[in-house]
């Protein structure tokens, strides 16, 4: 456990409570080999385990920033999900997890039928233990001030098409404007797992970052899937379907984020499509059908809604929390 700690020391300067968190990740690993996010794997069977690699810390200080900023997309996919499914959020569900955020505004039950309403009940329960494990491994954020309004919502989607649409995009109407207003939030933390994880270090926390992408990825899947499978149907009362619904979106998200495209919707032109031969898009991929990535600067240019990291709005009308979200704020444009 020496090595280890004096490794952390000779790293990076640590605050008290960041050194109490790596000696419990040392103790950890010094008193079991056992992954720590698989409960069931079987700790005295050494075929089931995976070897620690060697001179590398559990956890850096750069992955606690990264993995804390990833916590402001988690709390608006909790809280979401939550309220869209069951009616109440966080507060209720984990109030623990909140740690003195305030609650959002605008957010409120879905309409949506049993079918769709089991999915985002599922994703809720996931989410809450993606902040659960999140915030015991490297520490917690307290939730943002969130914009999860009707309203919100539909500045985004008029955004997206060039003018106000009548009557407003109200993602809590029904099930389908639900769904499509899911495939707004949970993309953006996917890309922002596959951004960060050059940069996460620690073998604690790359094993971390591995299993929350994987979640995600499923998620967005889901709803990508839900979309594609009614891809050529109207969004009432809009005279526009469902594909071009994902289309707009994604473009507008390749706007704010400002770095090219890494943004596709659920059908495009097959030379954009896997191997350049498909028009089907469940899955939103590069040319190497390799998932886009993001910085935490991008994810914040969309976010915000204003293609500025510097300025809040949108979702987080008061900014991001967390070290990477508040230097930003910190700092003027150029």
């Amino acid at each position: 456990m020496h090595s280890i700690l004096e490794m952390a020391l000779n790293s990076f300067p640590c605050s008290l409570a960041v050194l109490a968190l790596l000696l419990s990740i040392a103790t950890l690993a010094e008193a079991d080999a056992s992954d720590p996010y698989d409960h069931y794997n079987d700790a005295s069977n050494p075929k089931c385990q995976s070897p620690y690699p060697p001179d590398v810390l559990p956890i850096y200080q750069e992955d606690i920033d990264l993995l804390q900023f990833a916590q402001n997309i988690e709390h608006a996919e909790a809280d979401f999900f939550l309220w869209g499914a069951l009616g109440y959020g966080l507060d209720k569900v984990a109030p623990e997890l909140v740690m003195g955020g305030p609650p959002p505004v605008g957010v409120k039950k879905a309409n949506l039928d049993s079918f769709t309403e089991s999915i985002i009940r599922e994703f809720a329960y996931e989410e809450v233990g993606h902040l659960r494990i999140l915030k015991s491994t490297v520490g917690g954020i307290p939730r943002p001030f969130m914009n999860l309004s009707a309203a919100n919502f539909a500045r985004y989607v008029d955004e997206a098409f060039g003018y106000r649409m009548k009557p407003p995009f109200d993602p809590y109407r029904d099930s389908l404007s639900y769904m499509m207003a899911s495939y707004i939030i949970p993309y953006i933390g996917l890309t922002g797992y596959v951004g960060a994880n050059p940069m996460i270090k620690g073998y604690v926390t790359k094993r971390l970052t591995a299993g929350l992408l994987g979640v995600e990825a499923g998620q967005d899947a889901v709803i990508r899937l839900y979309l594609y499978e009614r891809a050529k149907e109207i969004v009432h009362p809009y005279n526009y379907t469902v594909a071009e619904f994902t289309v707009r979106l994604s473009e507008l998200r390749n706007r704010l984020g400002m770095c090219g495209l890494k943004d596709e919707g659920v059908v495009v032109p097959p030379e954009l499509g896997a191997e350049g031969r498909s028009s089907t898009n469940v899955l939103s991929a590069n040319r190497d059908s390799i998932s886009y990535s993001r910085t935490p600067a991008e994810i914040l240019r969309i976010m915000y809604d204003t293609g500025n990291e510097h300025l809040p709005g949108g979702f987080y009308p008061k900014g991001g929390n967390g070290k990477i979200a508040r230097q930003y704020l910190g700092k003027t444009h150029g």
